[in-house]
């Protein structure tokens, strides 16, 4: 596989050579669109919105909105004022724990190859991060972009892992959650019990696309069979109204086989004789 990026990681004096290799692949199937009467491919075109004509790439010019229907043109020259010197380091700036960095930080990761001569200084970068439980926060500038990233340790290397700016991010507070209400100590244990009768230890390659290779199926049966191919119908479970919670729950315990799994159901106290 081809580097995307070369350059080193730099923190203090120290300097670690690495290339960047992709940790993730799309498993998008991707489609062409064509013309229903002969197959023949289309091709998007730049259409003015004014007057729907064709603009070719030397009359278009970069804009920003910042009213509704009102533009500001932005020349090369304007962005060259801006541009961020692509210095091919991962320049650190911080290093923190690990578990005070919230998940939804983390946007795309890469993997850290080390190049010749770095093998000693990378080992004992991973060492040291591995050890302390803490990251490495950075900056890297790819393909003329800074990015926020993070360095982590990844079983035997490195991860890059491109961040999120904190303004990049919405505020919770924008969406509309539910007010926090006491719950119910019965409703709770069902709950845990529920949560544990379908607990076990992590394994992602269990987890599949279950869509694309559905879909798959049906591309493969149009291949050898012709257009006659048709899926089987999906049988699709109905949303319910939660309304008796209890109810709801030990029913699912009952599916999952909670009530012998659990360790945190409830017990059931003895009926006392009716005098």
């Amino acid at each position: 596989m081809r580097a995307i990026w070369k350059g080193a990681i730099s923190f203090g004096l120290v300097n670690i050579p690495i290339a960047l290799y992709p940790a993730t692949r799309s498993e998008e199937l991707k489609f062409r669109l064509l013309r229903a009467s002969d197959q023949s491919p289309v091709n998007y075109k730049r259409v003015a919105e004014a007057d729907g004509k064709e603009v070719p790439w030397d009359q278009i010019v970069k804009g920003y909105e910042y009213e509704k229907g009102k533009f500001i043109i932005l020349k090369d020259e304007d962005f060259q004022r801006v541009d961020i010197e692509a210095t091919q380091t991962v320049d650190i700036i911080h290093f923190v724990n690990l578990a005070e960095v919230n998940p939804i930080f983390f946007h795309k990761p890469y993997y850290m190859e080390p190049q010749k001569g770095g093998d000693k200084a990378y080992v004992l970068l991973r060492e040291a991060l591995e050890s302390s439980g803490k990251i490495a926060i950075a900056k890297v500038v790819i393909k003329t972009r800074q990015h926020l990233a993070a360095v982590k340790p990844q079983e035997k290397g490195l991860m890059l892992e491109l961040m999120h700016f904190a303004t990049e991010l919405l505020d919770i507070d924008e969406y509309k959650l539910p007010d926090t209400k006491a719950v119910g100590k019965k409703e709770l244990q069902m709950a845990r019990a529920l949560v544990d009768s379908m607990s076990r230890e992590w394994q992602p390659e269990e987890y599949v696309d279950e869509y694309r290779k559905g879909l798959e199926k049906v591309i493969e049966e149009k291949i050898t069979k012709g257009e006659e191919a048709t899926p089987a119908p999906v049988k699709r479970k109905k949303p319910t109204n939660v309304i008796d919670l209890v109810s709801v729950l030990q029913e699912s315990l009952n599916q999952s086989g909670g009530t012998k799994k659990a360790k945190h159901a409830p017990a059931k106290k003895p009926r006392r004789k009716a005098a």
